[in-house]
């Protein structure tokens, strides 16, 4: 009976529901060691192959600094000197211990992407061990119960073992030799691998006093004979003194096999010939197949690591024990994980000490909170390499001051899924030898995509059976579907806990559903009938053609056939016309980036990043009632995704996963891309909605066209975006790649600090209009300020700080910008806390500044004496001809000194309150307007009081007035601040 027959007659179609394995007999508390391996689960599995399948003829000694010298010699446990005292006498046991450092180091270097997305961590200094539970063959093969994730979080353990108690006697009293470990993509089969090495390495597993790792990969790759001699020593060459007597010096060698899913075993014996010499040449196949027979070797004990669908692929006779690793089934070993990781020295970049470690333990707590609450992280977070995506993902939010081309959150997306599926093969026994990634993105990627053109994030099992079984018609399709939902389902797809929806199900990291439906579009994927099959004909025809210009070529020198080249040109037709087709798929994925990037009905939501945030990290406030209707999918990272996979570094990545997006393809999809979205960006975006497109433009990493994208940008309105370091250094980045002047650049509450303005400098110095009110800019930030105001490229021509704790050191620095700069125009220190010193600062060197026109020092407790010291500079400045002292403590004499002044004869005008002399003042609504938009964020009662001091300075001058047509002016005022006061009074402004 074939495998797909079996998988009918096991798990019917309609039982999706069922492929979640039952974990009950995993879940509960259980010790945690912690000691090595920073990326946990299958995330180091591509690492791990590459350690194995990298020859030992030259361990560099300095490739990763070796931590476990000092203990290895003390932390050799009592149980191993017996062994320790028979090798002493033994020429080789040198080649052990270096044999054990040289795999140390090995297997203790970080692969590339732990360095890229985050600090380096020693594998000593992070790890927590997921739950493994002891298992049989009968539980593999059997159906699985169907059990909701949030259920199988809250069983109690049964039958948890530790990795060092695998070769331990089984029930039955007998010594274990074979053991079997599996579990699904991403639980950590590799990193408890690479642990079991590093123990072995550091004395800590005394079972064992020789280790040799193989990978099953590199194995199937090598179809040349070979003895096990020389399969040892070709990757291990220190060994070389050791090998030769493996079998009569008794030692206790275990090997072990990563990846056994890789190999095509066969214990027939007309398939593997018995071999117990190590000696003999045979297939790597065959060695390891008499290992497991215990034919050679018999005493050597072996551990595999496979896929639960490769299970079966080794006789149960020839299993001691059958081990599953059921990743952090407990929560509490979830929380445990990221308070190591989160919480490492030098996770939060070059802050201070302080700053970081409270900002780091903010992040723990919350995403701890957001656990306790059985959200979906809390299910997504069961597989270990999730983890890592979480943390990766914050420390990408979080700690990142700049951003290089290769920090980009698709890149990170990217790097996940190379890192659990590095090229693998769905099937290694099918012919088609497809790519797990690519086979997940034609399937999982079109349900993605549909619910993404649906804004729907939960499917039902029709869904799960429209989009897997629709198109299911051979016997090898049948089978690939079999190994997809044993081995992979669960990394993708896990049931909903959210109350009502329990027997559907979601994507396990709600972005990654997104990541696929981009993945889905670029690839060409989403095409009609007519389209694929069009596409084939061509292929099958233009192959033809080149064979049949070969002998068209030759029988027109023979015969002279005219019509044939005609044949020939017409059979050449076909690919031509279908080329051009194709070039209509690109203009049509094109289309649909820029129209998804540009929905008028996400207009208004958080930025893509803050999203991002909120979706692991939760949202603080009152749960939503179960009953209540929940808010509109949003899908904003679908075409910022679908830029990303565009860029030429995630492509490269692609390409070794099996999913090839040509060079070719990524230019015309671009050029097809430029006029749309450029002409929308043009039309004025929201702020929020702006962040994204500058985002987008980021993890584009196209410069060419981001140039031009951004010199259509005169003005950048980002107000009310919450600008953490990331997103300043994605719009440094992205506003770097022209050097145009910006008209405008709008950061009003942006939650900007000394460090913004320092990543932000290349771009502030761009700008003509600088917004930067209510910001908590202090002193810090005033002296990054005096420095771009005195740079020689400096040509901003309008600072606004209203807002700002400014203070009197900010004004002092602020004043020797003055001094010297050419470029200012306008400068806007209202209510920054100047008092009377901080003005006297600004008035001190403004006599030096000659191009200033305009300056605010409204409502900062001035008095008479620094007004009128500041008034009395501006009457002998060249350009100054307004000053704005409204809502200071002015008395009514200082008011009768500055209405003296006049523009005709003194320069300057001093806007101080709503009348001049027995006229309105002609700035009065001005006054008003700014009064009533920082109402919010100025003392409320302070504002009461000058009102009504206003309204009286408007009653006295009307008094003073016969002209009727100025009484009305008067009175017209005065009940616009009446208003106001009553509104004040009733709380409604």
């Amino acid at each position: 009976m074939s495998r797909a027959m079996r998988c009918q007659g096991c798990l019917p179609w309609g039982g999706w529901a069922q492929l979640p394995r039952s974990l009950a007999a995993s879940r509960g508390t259980r010790s945690v060691s912690v000691c090595a391996a920073a990326v946990p689960g299958g995330a180091g599995r591509c690492f791990l192959r590459r350690i194995l399948r990298t020859s030992s003829v030259s361990f560099p000694r300095d490739c990763v600094s070796y931590q476990g010298d000092s203990q290895e010699s003390s932390a050799q446990p009592g149980s191993s000197r017996h062994g320790q005292s028979q090798l002493r006498n033994v020429a080789f046991s040198g080649a052990i211990k270096k044999h054990q450092k040289r795999l140390s180091e090995w297997f203790s270097h970080q692969p590339n992407e732990e360095r890229q997305f985050g600090p380096s961590f020693s594998l000593d200094a992070v790890h927590v061990d997921p739950v493994i539970r002891e298992s049989s063959l009968e539980e593999i093969l059997k159906p699985s119960p169907d059990l909701a994730v949030q259920n199988q979080l809250q069983q109690p353990c049964r039958k948890v073992i530790s990795l060092h108690s695998l070769f331990d006697v089984d029930a039955c009293g007998r010594q274990v030799k074979n053991v079997v470990l599996y579990g699904t993509v991403g639980t950590g089969k590799s990193t408890l691998i690479k642990k079991m090495v590093v123990d072995w390495c550091h004395g800590r597993l005394p079972r064992f006093e020789l280790v040799i790792p193989f990978s099953c990969e590199d194995l199937s790759h090598s179809h040349a004979h070979v003895s096990l001699r020389r399969l040892i020593t070709k990757k291990y060459q220190h060994l070389r003194d050791v090998v030769p007597v493996l079998e009569a010096s008794n030692l206790r060698v275990l090997f072990i096999l990563n990846g056994l899913e890789r190999l095509n075993l066969d214990f027939r014996l007309a398939g593997a010939e018995l071999c117990c010499d190590p000696n003999e040449p045979v297939p790597p196949s065959s060695i390891v197949v008499n290992l497991l027979r215990k034919y050679l070797l018999p005493e050597a004990s072996i551990i595999v690591t496979t896929r639960p669908s490769a299970v079966r692929r080794i006789p149960g006779k020839y299993v001691g024990r059958y081990a599953e690793i059921c990743g952090f089934s407990d929560t509490n070993l979830q929380k445990l994980y990221f308070q190591m990781r989160l919480s490492q020295p030098g996770c939060s970049g070059e802050e201070s000490q302080d700053r970081s470690s409270a900002e780091q333990e903010n992040l723990v707590e919350m995403l701890s909170r957001n656990l306790e609450r059985h959200n979906q992280i809390t299910a997504a977070c069961f597989l270990p390499s999730y983890c890592w995506l979480v943390c990766t993902t914050l420390h990408f939010l979080y700690f990142t001051r700049t951003v290089p081309p290769s920090q980009t959150l698709t890149g990170i997306y990217t790097s996940f899924l190379r890192l659990n599926f590095s090229g693998e093969v769905l099937d290694s026994t099918d012919p088609t030898h497809i790519s797990m990634m690519k086979y997940v993105a034609k399937t999982v990627g079109k349900l993605a995509y549909e619910g993404v053109m649906s804004r729907k994030t939960s499917f039902s099992e029709e869904d799960l059976q429209q989009c897997f079984e629709v198109e299911m018609k051979t016997e090898s399709e049948l089978n690939l579907l079999e190994v997809f939902r044993s081995d992979v389902f669960r990394f993708f797809l896990s049931p909903c806990v959210q109350p009502g929806k329990e027997h559907t199900f979601v994507f396990t990291i709600p972005a990654m559903q997104e990541y696929l439906a981009a993945l889905y579009v670029v690839l060409g994927e989403k095409k009609t009938l007519a389209q694929r099959v069009g596409q084939e004909l061509s292929e099958v025809i233009g192959k033809v053609s080149e064979d049949v210009a070969v002998v068209v070529n030759i029988i027109s020198k023979v015969l002279p056939l005219r019509f044939l080249p005609v044949l020939f040109n017409l059979l050449k037709i076909f690919p031509r016309y279908f080329s051009r087709v194709g070039g209509k798929d690109r203009d049509t994925i094109a289309h649909t980036m820029a129209e998804e990037l540009f929905k008028e009905e996400d207009y208004f939501n958080d930025d893509v990043l803050d999203q991002i945030n909120s979706s692991i990290l939760g949202v603080e406030g009152p749960m939503r009632h179960p009953d209540e209707a929940a808010d509109d999918e949003v899908f904003e990272l679908f075409p910022i995704f679908m830029g990303g996979i565009l860029s030429r570094r995630n492509r490269a990545i692609l390409e070794q996963l099996g999913c090839s997006i040509k060079n070719l393809a990524a230019f015309e999809i671009a050029k097809a891309m430029k006029k749309t979205v450029i002409r929308k960006s043009r039309r004025g975006l929201p702020p929020s909605e702006l962040m994204d497109y500058l985002f987008f433009l980021h993890e584009f990493q196209n410069e060419r066209f981001t140039a031009e994208a951004v010199r259509s940008l005169r003005a950048v309105n980002l107000s009310s975006v919450k600008m953490t370091p990331l997103k300043c250094s994605v719009l440094a980045s992205v506003m770097s790649t022209t050097c145009h002047e910006v008209e405008e650049l709008n950061l009003t509450s942006c939650n900007l600090d000394s460090g913004s303005l320092r990543t932000l400098f290349p771009v502030l110095l761009r700008c003509k209009a600088l917004h930067l009110q209510l910001n908590s800019l202090g002193s810090d930030a005033c002296k990054e300020i005096r420095d771009l105001l005195l740079h020689d490229k400096c040509v901003v021509s309008s600072l606004r700080l209203a807002n700002n704790p400014v203070g009197e050191q900010g004004a002092r620095y602020l004043a020797e910008a003055l001094a010297s700069n050419r470029s200012l125009r306008q400068l806007s220190l209202l209510h920054t806390a100047l008092g009377d010193p901080g003005a006297e600062a600004i008035a001190q060197h403004l006599a030096e500044n000659q191009h200033l026109q305009e300056l605010n020092l409204g409502y900062n407790s001035l008095t008479d004496a620094a007004a009128l010291r500041v008034v009395e500079v501006a009457k002998k400045h060249e350009t100054l001809d307004k000053v704005h002292l409204y809502f200071n403590d002015i008395s009514e004499d200082g008011k009768k000194a500055l209405d003296s002044l006049r523009m005709d004869r003194d320069g300057v005008r001093a806007l101080v309150f709503l009348t001049a002399g027995t006229d309105v003042s002609d700035y009065w609504s001005h006054i008003l307007n700014v009064v009533q938009r920082n109402l919010p964020f100025w003392d409320r009662e302070r504002v009461r009081q000058h009102l009504a001091l206003l309204l009286q300075d408007l009653e006295s001058s009307r008094s003073q007035t016969a002209n009727p047509w100025r009484k009305a002016k008067f009175l017209r005022v005065e009940s616009e601040v009446k208003k106001m006061l009553g509104e004040l009074q009733d709380g409604s402004l």
